[in-house]
């Protein structure tokens, strides 16, 4: 019986422990001349990649455990060129993971790559689009309970650089993930925690991947990152500004906590506000919230450090909203954008920048604005960035089939 899986790809959304930061020892076909620097750095078992690897690779891939007792789990996603916006067509991504009891396990005679990465291991090359999926079960904790449960992941790109390794796939849910395991992850490739959607009884996560996202000694790694803001890929942090006006007006919210699953819109000013402009933004974000509704909300930070006062901050955004009639855009504020009690600081917000828009997806940025005016160029590339990433779970194009 086949067991069909409907999705849209690019928008949905050793035995024992092994280490894989350890020192690697051996050379595989990819590998750089000795005169070249190793992108990424080394890691342990990094041959393991290719051992057993199939001469044709698809964008779609079934893990061994997909038929076995267990959580069955889809991950699709779109990897990206540096610039985090092209996709990467024929990229070769490795995973390896544990079973439901945490193990690396055999399926069969013992040998290199069962006795380390275990049987439940597989591979896809991305199609035209950079698109793939992954069939397989959700993975179990290892045993002695320290770590959260994980999917490994490696990369090989279609040009001469090494193969080098991604954070680790965790899940949002795990409550082995703590804040300090979070704030721990390097985001390489982009955040590797994965938030669920449930499917009858089918988990689905989307993870999306951008290459030489820091990645140490990767070429031209700083295309696509900015002066203001976290870089793309990553996830926005959670930051309990002061709602002054809007539907959480009177409490500190976090945004991206309460309203994380679609699109999130943040418009951070801070010590350099031109009131005018903003105006004009402000206005075009109410239009665009009033006819996304729930997908997208939308939110003013204001972090001017000048002068600052709780009271007297709180009045001029209610005066603000009150004078533009704003229903859907919710006008917050803190002290600055480096305060530590807000959380804002995580943001990495210049302070001296005259805007910053950060837009995200299901708690990850998919693109940052630095000092845009408020043109209608720049209205229709905030609305076209909007459409081109909308995760509309009723149109369903793609139709993959999985054996069952």
């Amino acid at each position: 019986m086949n067991f069909r899986v409907f999705f849209l790809a690019s928008t949905l959304l050793t035995i024992g422990l092994t280490n894989c930061k350890g020192q690697r020892t051996e050379r595989t076909p990819y590998s750089t001349t000795p005169n070249e620097a190793l992108v990424g750095g080394p890691f342990q078992n990094s041959r393991l990649m290719y051992e057993g690897m199939p001469e044709r690779l698809t964008a779609i891939d079934t893990s061994v455990a997909w038929k076995q007792p267990g959580q069955q789990l889809l991950i699709t996603g779109t990897i990206y060129q540096n610039d985090a916006k092209t996709p990467a067509p024929d990229v070769i991504l490795y995973y390896y993971q544990t079973n439901t009891d945490g193990l690396y396990a055999s399926d069969g005679p013992s040998d290199a790559q069962t006795t380390v990465h275990g049987a439940i291991r597989g591979w896809i090359k991305t199609d035209e689009n950079g698109q793939y999926a992954i069939y397989t079960i959700r993975p179990g904790a290892y045993p002695n309970g320290q770590e959260p449960a994980h999917i490994h992941l490696n990369i090989k790109e279609p040009n001469h650089l090494n193969e080098y390794y991604l954070d680790a796939l965790v899940f949002d849910d795990d409550s082995l993930l703590t804040t300090q395991k979070r704030q721990s992850m390097e985001n390489r490739g982009g955040s590797g925690v994965l938030r669920l959607l449930q499917k009858d009884t089918l988990q689905i996560a989307e993870h999306d991947i951008i290459l030489g996202l820091n990645i140490p000694d990767y070429p031209q790694s700083e295309t696509g990152t900015s002066a203001s803001g976290k870089k793309i890929g990553e996830d926005m942090d959670s930051f309990t500004p002061h709602h002054a006006w809007g539907p959480d007006e009177g409490t500190t919210t976090c945004p991206v906590c309460k309203y994380g699953r679609y699109h999130g819109l943040l418009y951070f000013v801070g010590n350099n506000p031109d009131w005018p402009d903003i105006k004009k933004w402000l206005r075009f974000f109410e239009q665009e919230a009033k006819k996304r509704q729930e997908y997208l909300k939308v939110y003013f930070i204001y972090g001017n450090m000048v002068d600052y006062s709780a009271t007297a901050r709180r009045k001029t955004l209610t005066n603000l909203g009150v004078a533009l009639g704003l229903e859907h855009t919710a006008l917050t504020f803190v002290p600055s954008f480096s305060d530590t009690e807000t959380e804002i600081d995580r943001a990495k917000i210049h302070q001296e920048v005259g805007n910053t828009i950060v837009l995200y997806r299901n708690r990850r940025i998919i693109d940052t604005f630095i000092e845009m005016k408020a043109t209608r160029g720049n209205f229709k590339k905030i609305s076209d960035r909007l459409n081109e990433t909308t995760n509309d779970l009723f149109k369903l194009p793609s139709i993959y089939e999985v054996d069952d």
